[in-house]
């Protein structure tokens, strides 16, 4: 399949080197000449605007979109509505909130454009190594772009047909808070084991429990790398990045009066973290950074306070 991509970022340009890699022939588009530069060497054929893109393209066209949520979302399907044909398709793979696809979503329905919100989950190692796919929009849309994603996808249950317009971002961001709970659980685990007094060898321990115990998972193995790393986390900051969205989900909540207990300690635990020497936040900074590529801060950095 020929398809476009536009943003190259840690998402956009590993979801086009594993797209080459399986046969795929992708064009991409990114703001950074350096950025195109670094997956052009690598087969994608790069496209100097948006316009370039879509002309490289034939149809049904299928553009995915993996660009920071918000105004930047909502700049790019501005300029790609109308340069595509009815029939063709974007697919926003960002963590835009669902309001915000379903109209995008109706906008592109007015003239006859595909419009897909798709959930993407597996972090960057996902991206580049097979990820977890979960869509939202009409299924004839989804049918499009299906045998994409299922090369794209870990295996082929990674990819899903999650229902209507919204489906696809919605249930990400749920997926999202669920994450929040799992990762804060973990950073509260790895201070009780800091400050037990015993002298535990804590990346043996962590591979031990990936391996039969009821919390194996890929958090716990990238805890367990991170530890093997900087086992006292002395060279961190307490400062964990937020990048918002599972507030979306908190107060979709709330204003229904469903019950969140652990999916707000946890966003509260994120705010609070950022003025206090605490070991279970730099255990969730070091895990963001693990599965998200989100920054962490060295100790003594305060440009992220500012």
């Amino acid at each position: 399949m020929r398809f476009g991509a536009v943003g190259l970022g840690r998402m956009g340009a590993n979801i086009a080197r594993h797209a080459t890699e399986k046969g795929h022939a992708v064009v991409g588009f990114d703001t950074r000449e350096e950025a195109r530069r670094a997956v052009a060497i690598e087969g994608v054929d790069p496209a100097g605007s948006i316009v370039e893109l879509v002309e490289q393209l034939s149809p049904p066209r299928i553009v995915l979109v993996y660009v920071p949520h918000g105004p930047v979302t909502e700049a790019v399907c501005e300029e790609l509505r109308p340069l595509l044909d009815p029939g063709d398709l974007i697919v926003d793979g960002g963590n835009s909130h669902w309001a915000d696809s379903q109209r995008r979503h109706d906008s592109c329905a007015a003239v006859g454009v595909h419009f897909l919100d798709v959930g993407t989950s597996g972090g960057l190692e996902g991206a580049r190594r097979g990820a977890c796919f979960m869509a939202g929009g009409e299924r004839e849309a989804y049918d499009l772009v299906a045998p994409l994603l299922r090369d794209l996808a870990v295996d082929p249950e990674g990819a899903l047909y999650a229902g209507r317009s919204g489906a696809g971002h919605f249930t990400k961001l749920v997926h999202n808070a669920i994450e929040f709970g799992m990762v804060q659980a973990i950073a509260e685990g790895v201070e009780l084991l800091q400050r037990s007094g015993l002298e535990l060898d804590l990346p043996s321990l962590f591979t031990n429990w990936n391996h039969g115990s009821v919390i194996r998972s890929w958090l716990v193995e990238l805890m367990g790398d991170a530890l093997e790393e900087d086992p006292d986390f002395e060279r961190l900051s307490t400062y964990v990045e937020d990048t918002q969205e599972v507030k979306w989900v908190l107060s979709w909540a709330l204003e229904r009066d469903i019950p969140t207990p652990v999916i707000s300690d946890a966003q509260e635990a994120l705010m609070a973290y950022r003025d206090l020497d605490w070991p279970a936040a730099k255990a969730v900074a070091l895990l963001r950074h693990a599965y998200g590529g989100h920054p962490v801060h060295e100790a003594g950095d305060t440009d992220a306070r500012r």
